[in-house]
């Protein structure tokens, strides 16, 4: 039997014993039944040009990954890894810096399940500093930003909010916003039985208030609750304003979660994005003074001046904050940037499901094969990479990884979830969100453009002209991601195990030692690994 030994702290491993028969090792194949390809093909055998295959990129789907020698158990698989140089998360997963998919509930999420989310920055430069704020500022348990209303609105206005939002518990402040003077709550006893929509809270709320102040801990919270049997305890500073909000059903979900990413301040880590104009310097120094942990620079093409200038003035004067630059699919667009000075990396360009940079620009790369490129090129300084886009399943996860990456970036596979922006819809039955790409003309009215325009002309001819590199477009709902993003954990620890390997590290030294292997798919084989050959199916993913 095999013995494992890791530090769950660590990427790396031990391993302290190997699997025997009957005394002896496992018999290893000889040389010549292996160059014969019977066990697959190595990456420099697939991905470079000496083989002879190196001139085709190759995406996720036409690779499939070789089983391995399994001795070990699916939960002794550790996906702990490198977001940066200086920052290891505990699961390798990071939601993208796009409008419909991470604001603060997002980022808050991710980070308590280990992974870390990117503020997008279609935001005035003061609330996308907020939001870092509010994932920094997270408690576990308490609302910090609960819906509130005032005296002087209606019952028509809580019910509103109620279809809306799901929220019956609503605090009543003087002004009707967080930090206003707490006055009031109401519920659905208030509300339930009043025939009139037009009457004004004041005069139904409850005013015999159980209030915690701040600073509370969650069991003090839980013990005051417990007494009062109330179902809501609002938080409130010295002078009775309203700073959060305690649900005992958000008591009774909220989990100790003790994988979450957090700071030397036990602090949730959280990144934001950022453009390479001029603005965005001070964009970057309200971002640093909101606490934010890692910036990225948001860029569809990363190896530019424009780029380079920005990760120096970065690294110059925010030295404790990492920095991830990108774009890039080539290797030669990853070492002038790691030149510059970038923590990390971020590989894709043009393959995510809503992207068109490809079919518009015509310039690009398949994502297997930039992953590849990129990771062995970034291996060589130390700078772990992001695989950002063109993921559709766990098992392009698992692949992504398998390439050389040390992170997963997702955009689609998180939008429709709970914690995305924006509000549900249905169409033809189905629960649905918007989602888009940053290169859509929506999302650059609201300020992306500048994640894909280097220009500085300013002839009214040309600077008026946007060229859409992305879609609109909706989403199946997903749920919760703390159900869906342990879903896609196990999913990976699952693939992991069946190629043999039992953390990531392991899977890049095999890969660079030539353990890992792989095979290109034919269209019949990629249909063939497929659900196939039924009249009809449900597929259910957990």
């Amino acid at each position: 039997s095999t013995h494992t030994a890791y530090n769950p702290t660590s990427t790396s491993l031990k391993t302290t014993n190997m699997t025997t028969i009957k005394g002896e090792p496992l018999w290893e194949v000889d040389e010549e039944i292996l160059a014969s390809g019977a066990c697959g093909f190595t990456a420099k055998e697939i991905f470079h040009a000496s083989s002879g295959k190196g001139c085709v990129a190759y995406s996720y789907d036409d690779l499939i990954v070789m089983p391995g020698h399994i001795g070990f158990g699916v939960h002794d698989v550790n996906i702990n890894s490198k977001l940066t140089k200086n920052i290891e998360v505990k699961i390798p997963f990071v939601s993208s810096p796009m409008d419909t998919v991470t604001e603060a509930p997002m980022a808050i999420h991710m980070a308590l399940l280990g992974g870390i989310g990117i503020i997008h920055s279609n935001f005035p430069v003061e609330d996308q500093a907020n939001q870092v704020k509010m994932v920094k500022r997270y408690k576990n348990g308490f609302i910090t930003n609960p819906v509130c209303l005032s005296p002087d609105q209606t019952v028509a206005d809580a019910r509103r909010i109620k279809a809306t939002l799901g929220y019956s518990g609503i605090p009543i402040t003087d002004d009707g916003a967080l930090h206003g003077r707490l006055v009031g709550i109401i519920s659905n006893r208030d509300t339930s039985f009043v025939d009139d929509p037009s009457i004004k809270l004041r005069d139904i709320m409850t005013t015999d208030l159980v209030v915690a102040k701040d600073g509370v801990s969650l069991s003090e919270a839980n013990d005051i609750l417990r007494r009062s049997k109330k179902g809501k305890l609002p938080v409130v500073d010295e002078e009775g304003h309203l700073v959060a909000l305690i649900a005992r059903t958000d008591l009774q979900k909220a989990a100790d979660y003790p994988d979450a990413s957090k700071d030397a301040n036990k602090q949730l880590l959280v990144g934001a994005a950022i453009g390479t104009r001029p603005d965005d310097r001070d964009r970057a120094k309200a971002l640093v003074d909101a606490g934010v942990d890692v910036i990225i620079v948001d860029s569809s093409q990363g190896d530019s001046l424009y780029q380079i200038e920005m990760v120096q003035f970065l690294k110059e004067n925010f030295p404790s904050v990492d920095v991830v630059g990108g774009n890039v699919v080539i290797a030669s667009q990853a070492l002038h940037l790691i030149q510059a000075g970038v923590d990390g990396l971020r590989v894709g360009m043009g393959i995510g499901s809503i992207c068109t940079t490809q079919e518009v620009c015509a310039v690009g790369r398949a994502q297997a094969s930039a992953v590849y490129h990129v990771a062995r090129l970034a291996r060589k300084y130390g700078i772990p990479i992001i695989a950002d886009g063109g993921i559709k399943s766990t098992g392009h996860i698992t692949k992504a990884l398998c390439c050389g990456a040390s992170c997963v970036m997702m955009g689609s596979m998180l939008a429709g979830t709970d914690e995305s922006p924006g509000e549900f819809f249905y169409q033809d039955g189905v629960r649905l969100k918007r989602y888009r790409g940053m290169g859509s003309i929506e999302a650059m009215n609201k300020g992306s453009e500048k994640r894909y325009v280097w220009d500085t002309a300013h002839s009214k001819a040309t600077s008026n002209i946007k060229v859409a590199q992305g879609v609109s477009g909706a989403v199946q709902d997903k749920g919760t991601i703390r159900r869906y993003v342990p879903y896609l954990m196990q999913g990976l620890r699952h693939g992991l195990q069946d190629a043999g390997v039992i953390s990531l590290a392991d899977a890049q030294e095999k890969l660079y030692n030539d353990k890992l292997r792989f095979e290109i798919r034919s269209p019949a084989a990629q249909k063939e690994g497929g659900v196939h050959g039924l009249h009809s199916y449900e597929k259910r993913l957990f």
